[in-house]
């Protein structure tokens, strides 16, 4: 499996490590006490604890991002590209990801803390255009 593939397996199982061990960790420790029913946790997430609801908001983020990083790692999948370049920024972005994540669940989200988030964020933007271009290249010169 090429270096593409298992970066784009591994940002899909962060995706589902979020909503496994974040929220549904929250949601099932508070229904198991008896403290909230199955159907307590509103889909906006606007009420629980401030790292549950920063839980929910960076779960979403995942999933907004991943049909992206899905795409431009398809391309290069299918281009047959073997590109140490593409392979870094595949591993850059995900990294990326994992640590804009972490800083949205644990952090309180000052002007500083979400400055560092959106430094993550546009890197992933750069990596995800990087890949793109390279696969792009690729292509006009084959």
């Amino acid at each position: 499996m090429s270096f593409a593939l298992w970066m784009m397996l591994g940002f899909v199982l962060w995706t589902a490590g979020v909503l496994i061990f974040a929220i549904g960790t929250y949601r099932f420790s508070h229904i198991l006490a008896g403290r909230a029913g199955m159907a307590s946790f509103p889909a906006d997430g606007r009420e629980g604890a401030a790292w549950y609801q920063r839980a929910m908001r960076a779960h979403a983020n995942c999933v907004e991002n991943l049909p992206l990083f899905i795409g431009v790692m398809l391309a290069l999948h299918a281009s047959g590209l073997q590109s140490p370049a593409a392979d870094a920024m595949a591993g850059t972005a995900l990294i990326a990801r994992i640590c804009q994540s972490l800083v949205h669940i644990s952090t309180v989200q000052t002007d500083l803390v979400v400055t560092v988030r959106f430094s993550f964020f546009f890197l992933q933007l750069l990596c995800f255009i990087g890949i793109a271009g390279v696969v792009m290249a690729h292509a006009a010169m084959h």
